[in-house]
């Protein structure tokens, strides 16, 4: 059986970054340094917890993507990589491959499509997929063969979490955010409806779908829900995850090799 070992590379690096910034304020050299020897140690153990078949990072691109295209304030306000950070990736990228890691990065599609991309046509396979990211985005593909692993805070974002967290199973996230939206995309949602109602409404009528359905009603949400059916559409459609995109490889090119071996 095949288990792939899926690294969302800038959510892994970033976070890491982060914490140097703190410990060596004005020491970019310093920061970047430590950034990157805790990434292979982070990724050494994470490698050796796993023992995965096959293994890639992978990397957002610079470009905006689909959904910058046609949802301009995507992602608008977000806090940019520091420059130097940004500068060294490709030394976090050799270091990476050090240890039997290749990377990804495409011109035009985002990291989150990519991982999409590569999970799904595993899962339907009865493989094995494991992926390491804090981004509960992904949890709206959570499956058999999918098991999601928040490095940092030590959990896994898995069905009971969705439950725990939001109330809700996993294949309605996609409706819930379409609803209240998702602030770290700048994806607004719809104006008055917030977590709590979006979550109300999907327990009590299970999707947008059937609220779309609802011929006669006095319920305000859903009137308004019907009433704004076009951006409740495009709001489904910046969520969810594209799963179909070409990526030019196999599964034989990111078979893990311990480069000790």
């Amino acid at each position: 059986m095949i288990h792939l070992l899926i690294l969302d590379a800038l959510n892994l690096i970033r976070r890491i970054h982060s914490v140097q910034e703190r410990q060596h304020p004005n020491q970019p050299e310093t920061q970047l340094q430590a950034t990157s020897a805790t990434v292979k140690r982070s990724v050494a153990t994470i490698l050796q917890e796993v023992n995965p078949t096959h293994v890639i990072a992978v990397f957002d691109s610079d470009v905006g993507g689909w959904r910058k295209a046609i949802y301009p304030a995507y992602k608008e306000g977000r806090k940019p990589m520091p420059e130097h950070l940004h500068q060294y990736l490709n030394q976090l990228q050799d270091d990476l491959f050090e240890l039997g890691i290749d990377s990804l990065v495409s011109e035009t599609d985002e990291a989150d499509d990519l991982i999409a991309t590569l999970i799904r046509p595993l899962i339907q396979a009865q493989h094995q997929v494991t992926l390491i990211s804090t981004d509960k985005g992904f949890c709206q593909l959570l499956a058999p063969g999918l098991q999601i692993r928040d490095y940092f805070n030590k959990r896994w974002l898995d069905d009971a979490f969705v439950q725990q967290d939001f109330n809700l199973r996993p294949d309605q996230l996609v409706d819930y955010w379409a609803l209240s939206g998702m602030s770290g995309t700048n994806i607004k949602g719809l104006a008055g409806i917030g977590g709590k109602t979006a979550q109300q409404l999907l327990m009590e009528f299970g999707s947008i779908d059937a609220m779309l359905a609802i011929k006669e009603t006095d319920n305000k949400k859903i009137l308004q829900i019907q009433q704004e059916q076009a951006q409740v559409r495009l709001m489904q459609h910046l969520v969810k995850l594209k799963d179909d995109i070409p990526l030019g490889f196999n599964l034989k090119d990111i078979r893990y090799i311990p480069k000790s071996t």
